[in-house]
Protein backbone atom coordinates (compact mmCIF):
# COMPACT_ATOMS: atom_id res chain seq x y z
CA UNK A 1 0.00 0.00 0.00
CA UNK A 2 1.33 3.57 -0.51
CA UNK A 3 2.75 5.42 2.46
CA UNK A 4 0.64 8.85 2.43
CA UNK A 5 3.33 10.27 4.82
CA UNK A 6 5.68 9.92 1.46
CA UNK A 7 3.11 11.83 -0.61
CA UNK A 8 3.40 14.69 1.39
CA UNK A 9 7.71 14.65 1.55
CA UNK A 10 7.05 14.65 -2.57
CA UNK A 11 5.49 18.02 -2.53
CA UNK A 12 7.53 19.67 -4.24
CA UNK A 13 8.68 17.05 -6.62
CA UNK A 14 4.68 17.10 -7.34
CA UNK A 15 5.36 20.91 -7.90
CA UNK A 16 8.00 19.91 -10.44
CA UNK A 17 5.85 17.02 -12.00
CA UNK A 18 3.01 19.87 -12.84
CA UNK A 19 5.65 21.61 -14.48
CA UNK A 20 6.82 19.10 -16.42
CA UNK A 21 3.09 18.04 -17.43
CA UNK A 22 2.86 21.90 -18.01
CA UNK A 23 5.84 21.31 -21.06
CA UNK A 24 4.65 18.07 -22.21
CA UNK A 25 1.31 20.47 -23.27
CA UNK A 26 3.19 22.88 -24.82
CA UNK A 27 6.00 20.59 -26.32
CA UNK A 28 4.03 17.44 -27.27
CA UNK A 29 0.56 19.59 -27.58
CA UNK A 30 -2.04 16.68 -29.40
CA UNK A 31 -0.10 13.77 -27.94
CA UNK A 32 -0.62 14.37 -24.11
CA UNK A 33 -4.23 15.67 -25.12
CA UNK A 34 -4.91 12.26 -26.18
CA UNK A 35 -2.89 10.40 -23.79
CA UNK A 36 -5.37 12.12 -21.33
CA UNK A 37 -8.27 11.45 -23.24
CA UNK A 38 -7.94 8.13 -24.03
CA UNK A 39 -9.31 5.19 -22.47
CA UNK A 40 -5.99 3.54 -22.11
CA UNK A 41 -4.33 3.63 -18.59
CA UNK A 42 -0.92 5.50 -19.68
CA UNK A 43 1.66 7.52 -17.68
CA UNK A 44 4.77 9.96 -18.13
CA UNK A 45 7.61 8.70 -16.48
CA UNK A 46 11.01 11.12 -15.84
CA UNK A 47 14.00 8.61 -16.96
CA UNK A 48 16.42 11.30 -16.06
CA UNK A 49 15.47 10.88 -12.06
CA UNK A 50 16.49 7.82 -10.06
CA UNK A 51 13.26 5.45 -9.81
CA UNK A 52 11.62 7.41 -13.06
CA UNK A 53 9.37 8.91 -10.76
CA UNK A 54 5.48 9.25 -12.52
CA UNK A 55 4.98 13.04 -14.00
CA UNK A 56 1.96 12.18 -15.74
CA UNK A 57 -0.96 10.16 -15.26
CA UNK A 58 -3.80 10.18 -17.02
CA UNK A 59 -7.72 9.31 -16.20
CA UNK A 60 -8.20 5.96 -17.56
CA UNK A 61 -4.93 5.07 -15.00
CA UNK A 62 -6.36 5.93 -11.87
CA UNK A 63 -9.53 4.19 -12.69
CA UNK A 64 -7.47 1.28 -13.26
CA UNK A 65 -5.42 1.86 -10.25
CA UNK A 66 -7.80 3.46 -7.52
CA UNK A 67 -5.38 6.23 -6.49
CA UNK A 68 -5.88 10.21 -7.11
CA UNK A 69 -3.48 12.09 -9.03
CA UNK A 70 -1.83 13.98 -6.30
CA UNK A 71 -0.88 10.74 -4.89
CA UNK A 72 0.42 9.34 -8.04
CA UNK A 73 2.78 12.07 -9.09
CA UNK A 74 6.04 12.11 -8.14
CA UNK A 75 5.84 8.20 -7.27
CA UNK A 76 8.35 6.03 -8.60
CA UNK A 77 7.35 4.08 -11.56
CA UNK A 78 7.05 0.93 -9.82
CA UNK A 79 5.50 1.81 -6.77
CA UNK A 80 2.59 -0.45 -7.45
CA UNK A 81 4.36 -3.33 -7.90
CA UNK A 82 2.66 -6.04 -5.76
CA UNK A 83 5.94 -7.10 -5.10
CA UNK A 84 8.52 -4.82 -5.21
CA UNK A 85 10.98 -7.32 -5.07
CA UNK A 86 10.41 -9.66 -7.99
CA UNK A 87 13.42 -9.77 -9.19
CA UNK A 88 12.22 -11.34 -12.84
CA UNK A 89 9.60 -8.63 -12.79
CA UNK A 90 12.12 -5.91 -12.62
CA UNK A 91 14.12 -7.54 -15.08
CA UNK A 92 10.95 -7.72 -17.40
CA UNK A 93 10.13 -3.68 -16.57
CA UNK A 94 13.59 -2.82 -16.88
CA UNK A 95 13.82 -4.80 -20.45
CA UNK A 96 10.57 -3.18 -21.80
CA UNK A 97 12.28 0.47 -20.81
CA UNK A 98 15.17 -0.26 -23.03
CA UNK A 99 13.13 -1.71 -25.88
CA UNK A 100 14.78 -4.90 -25.45
CA UNK A 101 11.08 -6.60 -25.00
CA UNK A 102 9.14 -7.84 -27.97
CA UNK A 103 5.90 -8.45 -26.31
CA UNK A 104 5.62 -6.15 -23.69
CA UNK A 105 5.97 -7.23 -19.66
CA UNK A 106 3.14 -8.77 -17.95
CA UNK A 107 3.25 -8.03 -14.28
CA UNK A 108 1.46 -8.11 -11.23
CA UNK A 109 0.08 -4.79 -9.76
CA UNK A 110 -1.40 -3.73 -6.61
CA UNK A 111 -4.68 -1.28 -6.60
CA UNK A 112 -5.18 1.23 -3.77
CA UNK A 113 -7.57 -0.96 -2.30
CA UNK A 114 -5.03 -3.65 -1.84
CA UNK A 115 -6.80 -5.71 -4.55
CA UNK A 116 -4.23 -7.31 -7.25
CA UNK A 117 -4.19 -7.27 -11.21
CA UNK A 118 -2.47 -8.33 -14.03
CA UNK A 119 -1.39 -5.52 -16.24
CA UNK A 120 0.26 -6.14 -19.67
CA UNK A 121 3.22 -3.16 -19.56
CA UNK A 122 4.15 -1.03 -23.06
CA UNK A 123 7.22 1.31 -22.82
CA UNK A 124 8.25 3.87 -25.49
CA UNK A 125 11.08 6.56 -24.27
CA UNK A 126 10.76 9.92 -25.73
CA UNK A 127 14.24 11.45 -26.51
CA UNK A 128 14.86 15.18 -26.73
CA UNK A 129 16.29 17.14 -29.42
CA UNK A 130 19.63 15.59 -28.78
CA UNK A 131 18.62 12.25 -28.69
CA UNK A 132 18.58 11.65 -24.73
CA UNK A 133 16.13 9.81 -23.31
CA UNK A 134 14.13 12.07 -21.20
CA UNK A 135 10.88 10.50 -20.84
CA UNK A 136 9.14 7.22 -20.93
CA UNK A 137 5.65 7.02 -22.20
CA UNK A 138 4.14 3.72 -20.54
CA UNK A 139 0.74 1.85 -21.11
CA UNK A 140 -1.18 -0.70 -18.80
CA UNK A 141 -3.49 -3.24 -20.30
CA UNK A 142 -5.51 -4.72 -18.05
CA UNK A 143 -4.79 -8.66 -18.00
CA UNK A 144 -6.73 -10.13 -14.96
CA UNK A 145 -9.84 -11.26 -17.06
CA UNK A 146 -7.55 -12.63 -19.52
CA UNK A 147 -4.86 -14.27 -16.83
CA UNK A 148 -8.37 -15.74 -15.09
CA UNK A 149 -9.67 -17.62 -18.02
CA UNK A 150 -6.19 -18.92 -18.48
CA UNK A 151 -6.18 -20.59 -15.18
CA UNK A 152 -9.38 -21.87 -15.94
CA UNK A 153 -8.41 -23.18 -19.40
CA UNK A 154 -5.57 -24.60 -17.23
CA UNK A 155 -7.80 -26.22 -14.30
CA UNK A 156 -9.98 -28.01 -17.69
CA UNK A 157 -7.04 -29.19 -18.90
CA UNK A 158 -5.64 -30.83 -15.93
CA UNK A 159 -9.08 -31.85 -15.14
CA UNK A 160 -9.31 -33.41 -18.13
CA UNK A 161 -6.14 -35.66 -18.42
CA UNK A 162 -7.26 -36.64 -14.99
CA UNK A 163 -10.74 -38.06 -16.55
CA UNK A 164 -8.44 -39.39 -19.25
CA UNK A 165 -6.01 -41.37 -17.22
CA UNK A 166 -9.00 -42.86 -14.89
CA UNK A 167 -11.13 -44.12 -17.99
CA UNK A 168 -7.57 -45.44 -19.51
CA UNK A 169 -7.13 -47.10 -16.45
CA UNK A 170 -10.45 -48.77 -16.15
CA UNK A 171 -9.73 -49.79 -20.07
CA UNK A 172 -6.91 -51.28 -19.27
CA UNK A 173 -8.34 -53.24 -16.32
CA UNK A 174 -11.38 -54.45 -18.51
CA UNK A 175 -8.98 -55.73 -21.48
CA UNK A 176 -6.49 -56.95 -19.34
CA UNK A 177 -9.30 -58.67 -17.08
CA UNK A 178 -11.37 -59.94 -20.52
CA UNK A 179 -7.92 -61.32 -21.42
CA UNK A 180 -7.29 -63.42 -18.12
CA UNK A 181 -11.05 -64.88 -18.07
CA UNK A 182 -11.45 -65.97 -21.83
CA UNK A 183 -8.54 -67.52 -24.09
CA UNK A 184 -10.97 -67.11 -27.48
CA UNK A 185 -10.39 -63.77 -28.93
CA UNK A 186 -14.37 -63.40 -30.33
CA UNK A 187 -15.02 -64.04 -26.53
CA UNK A 188 -12.03 -61.41 -25.69
CA UNK A 189 -13.46 -58.39 -27.93
CA UNK A 190 -17.50 -59.17 -27.29
CA UNK A 191 -16.64 -58.76 -23.57
CA UNK A 192 -14.21 -55.96 -23.79
CA UNK A 193 -16.77 -53.94 -25.94
CA UNK A 194 -19.78 -54.82 -23.86
CA UNK A 195 -17.90 -53.02 -20.90
CA UNK A 196 -16.61 -50.31 -23.20
CA UNK A 197 -19.90 -49.35 -24.62
CA UNK A 198 -21.42 -49.41 -20.64
CA UNK A 199 -18.63 -46.79 -20.03
CA UNK A 200 -19.68 -44.81 -22.97
CA UNK A 201 -22.78 -44.37 -22.04
CA UNK A 202 -21.93 -43.44 -17.99
CA UNK A 203 -19.09 -41.07 -19.79
CA UNK A 204 -22.44 -39.37 -21.88
CA UNK A 205 -24.31 -39.07 -18.77
CA UNK A 206 -21.66 -37.19 -17.18
CA UNK A 207 -21.50 -34.92 -19.90
CA UNK A 208 -25.01 -34.08 -20.32
CA UNK A 209 -24.11 -32.82 -16.08
CA UNK A 210 -21.00 -30.93 -17.11
CA UNK A 211 -18.53 -33.72 -15.69
CA UNK A 212 -20.15 -32.45 -11.81
CA UNK A 213 -22.24 -35.28 -10.53
CA UNK A 214 -24.63 -37.52 -11.41
CA UNK A 215 -28.11 -39.15 -10.23
CA UNK A 216 -28.21 -42.68 -8.63
CA UNK A 217 -31.59 -43.13 -10.58
CA UNK A 218 -30.26 -41.92 -13.95
CA UNK A 219 -27.12 -43.88 -13.66
CA UNK A 220 -29.31 -46.47 -13.14
CA UNK A 221 -31.42 -45.92 -16.07
CA UNK A 222 -28.69 -45.20 -18.17
CA UNK A 223 -27.15 -48.53 -17.49
CA UNK A 224 -29.89 -50.63 -17.73
CA UNK A 225 -31.62 -49.40 -20.80
CA UNK A 226 -30.26 -51.14 -23.45
CA UNK A 227 -31.36 -54.71 -21.46
CA UNK A 228 -34.91 -53.45 -22.29
CA UNK A 229 -36.03 -51.85 -18.96
CA UNK A 230 -37.78 -49.56 -20.97
CA UNK A 231 -39.68 -51.97 -22.66
CA UNK A 232 -40.96 -54.95 -22.09
CA UNK A 233 -39.18 -55.53 -19.14
CA UNK A 234 -40.06 -52.27 -17.84
CA UNK A 235 -42.90 -53.72 -15.13
CA UNK A 236 -40.42 -56.49 -13.55
CA UNK A 237 -38.09 -54.03 -12.27
CA UNK A 238 -38.50 -51.77 -9.09
CA UNK A 239 -36.39 -49.16 -8.52
CA UNK A 240 -36.61 -47.32 -4.61
CA UNK A 241 -34.06 -44.62 -3.10
CA UNK A 242 -34.03 -41.03 -3.38
CA UNK A 243 -31.39 -39.72 -6.68
CA UNK A 244 -28.66 -38.97 -4.86
CA UNK A 245 -25.61 -37.16 -6.08
CA UNK A 246 -22.75 -39.13 -6.95
CA UNK A 247 -19.31 -37.96 -7.91
CA UNK A 248 -18.16 -38.87 -11.50
CA UNK A 249 -15.65 -41.75 -9.98
CA UNK A 250 -18.75 -43.14 -8.75
CA UNK A 251 -20.98 -42.99 -11.83
CA UNK A 252 -18.76 -44.34 -13.81
CA UNK A 253 -17.74 -47.13 -11.17
CA UNK A 254 -21.33 -47.95 -10.25
CA UNK A 255 -22.35 -47.62 -14.11
CA UNK A 256 -20.35 -50.48 -14.83
CA UNK A 257 -21.31 -52.44 -11.91
CA UNK A 258 -24.96 -52.08 -12.86
CA UNK A 259 -23.72 -53.44 -16.31
CA UNK A 260 -22.38 -56.27 -15.32
CA UNK A 261 -25.24 -57.46 -12.87
CA UNK A 262 -27.79 -56.75 -15.93
CA UNK A 263 -25.56 -58.63 -18.16
CA UNK A 264 -25.43 -61.59 -15.89
CA UNK A 265 -29.49 -61.28 -15.62
CA UNK A 266 -30.34 -61.59 -18.93
CA UNK A 267 -27.78 -64.32 -19.51
CA UNK A 268 -28.64 -66.69 -16.27
CA UNK A 269 -30.70 -64.86 -14.08
CA UNK A 270 -34.25 -62.88 -13.32
CA UNK A 271 -34.30 -61.48 -17.09
CA UNK A 272 -33.24 -64.66 -18.68
CA UNK A 273 -36.72 -65.88 -18.97
CA UNK A 274 -40.46 -64.14 -18.80
CA UNK A 275 -40.98 -64.34 -14.77
CA UNK A 276 -38.33 -63.02 -12.86
CA UNK A 277 -38.04 -60.11 -11.35
CA UNK A 278 -35.07 -57.51 -9.88
CA UNK A 279 -35.54 -55.25 -7.19
CA UNK A 280 -32.81 -52.35 -6.63
CA UNK A 281 -32.84 -50.42 -3.39
CA UNK A 282 -30.61 -48.22 -1.40
CA UNK A 283 -30.78 -46.42 1.87
CA UNK A 284 -27.73 -44.21 3.38
CA UNK A 285 -26.81 -44.90 6.76
CA UNK A 286 -24.22 -43.43 10.07
CA UNK A 287 -21.13 -45.25 10.58
CA UNK A 288 -18.93 -45.03 13.23
CA UNK A 289 -16.40 -44.19 9.52
CA UNK A 290 -18.95 -41.82 8.28
CA UNK A 291 -22.00 -42.32 6.22
CA UNK A 292 -22.26 -45.45 3.81
CA UNK A 293 -24.42 -45.79 0.71
CA UNK A 294 -25.86 -49.59 1.21
CA UNK A 295 -27.62 -50.70 -2.19
CA UNK A 296 -28.96 -54.03 -2.54
CA UNK A 297 -29.30 -55.41 -6.43
CA UNK A 298 -32.10 -58.73 -5.48
CA UNK A 299 -33.44 -60.62 -8.38
CA UNK A 300 -36.46 -63.56 -8.07
CA UNK A 301 -38.26 -65.51 -10.32
CA UNK A 302 -35.41 -66.95 -12.46
CA UNK A 303 -34.58 -70.27 -13.27
CA UNK A 304 -32.71 -71.85 -10.24
CA UNK A 305 -29.36 -70.39 -9.49
CA UNK A 306 -26.12 -72.26 -8.38
CA UNK A 307 -22.79 -71.08 -7.31
CA UNK A 308 -20.45 -70.57 -9.44
CA UNK A 309 -17.33 -72.79 -9.05
CA UNK A 310 -14.54 -69.71 -9.82
CA UNK A 311 -15.01 -66.51 -9.68
CA UNK A 312 -15.97 -64.70 -12.95
CA UNK A 313 -15.20 -61.74 -15.22
CA UNK A 314 -18.39 -59.71 -14.90
CA UNK A 315 -17.90 -60.57 -10.83
CA UNK A 316 -14.24 -59.39 -10.88
CA UNK A 317 -15.19 -56.25 -12.36
CA UNK A 318 -17.88 -55.21 -10.13
CA UNK A 319 -15.14 -55.96 -7.08
CA UNK A 320 -12.51 -53.94 -8.97
CA UNK A 321 -14.70 -50.93 -9.24
CA UNK A 322 -16.49 -51.14 -5.98
CA UNK A 323 -13.03 -51.92 -3.77
CA UNK A 324 -10.34 -50.10 -5.72
CA UNK A 325 -11.89 -47.39 -7.53
CA UNK A 326 -14.81 -46.36 -4.36
CA UNK A 327 -13.21 -47.97 -1.56
CA UNK A 328 -16.39 -50.34 -0.79
CA UNK A 329 -17.11 -53.34 -0.38
CA UNK A 330 -19.63 -55.86 -2.36
CA UNK A 331 -21.10 -59.16 -1.78
CA UNK A 332 -22.32 -61.41 -4.18
CA UNK A 333 -25.00 -63.81 -2.76
CA UNK A 334 -26.31 -66.48 -4.84
CA UNK A 335 -29.19 -67.70 -3.41
CA UNK A 336 -31.56 -70.86 -5.21
CA UNK A 337 -34.25 -68.30 -5.42
CA UNK A 338 -32.08 -65.73 -7.06
CA UNK A 339 -28.80 -63.58 -6.70
CA UNK A 340 -28.54 -60.93 -4.51
CA UNK A 341 -25.98 -58.32 -4.55
CA UNK A 342 -24.69 -56.05 -1.89
CA UNK A 343 -22.85 -53.10 -2.27
CA UNK A 344 -21.68 -50.90 0.30
CA UNK A 345 -19.55 -47.60 -0.34
CA UNK A 346 -18.91 -44.71 1.51
CA UNK A 347 -21.41 -41.46 0.91
CA UNK A 348 -19.63 -40.24 -2.59
CA UNK A 349 -18.96 -36.22 -2.85
CA UNK A 350 -19.66 -34.76 -5.76
CA UNK A 351 -16.36 -33.50 -6.03
CA UNK A 352 -13.86 -36.07 -5.88
CA UNK A 353 -12.95 -38.21 -8.98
Amino acid sequence: MLNMSSIVDKSEEQEDAEAEVEGFHDDLGPFVVAAETTRMAMVFADAKEPGNPIIFANDAFLALTGYAREEVLGQTFNFLMADSTDARALKRIKAEFEANAETGAEILYRRKDGSEFWAGLFASPVQDKSGAIVQYFTSFVDLTKHKEEQAQSKMLIDELNHRVKNTLATVQSIVWQASRANSDPRAIREAVESRLFALSRSHNLLTRENWHSAGLLDVLHDALEPFGVTDGRAERLVMSGENIRLSTRAALALGIAFNELATNAVKYGAFSNDKGSIRIDWTIEPTPDGRRLILSWREQGGPPVTPPLRKGFGSRVIERGLTHELEGTVQLDYRPDGLICTMNIPVPGIRDG
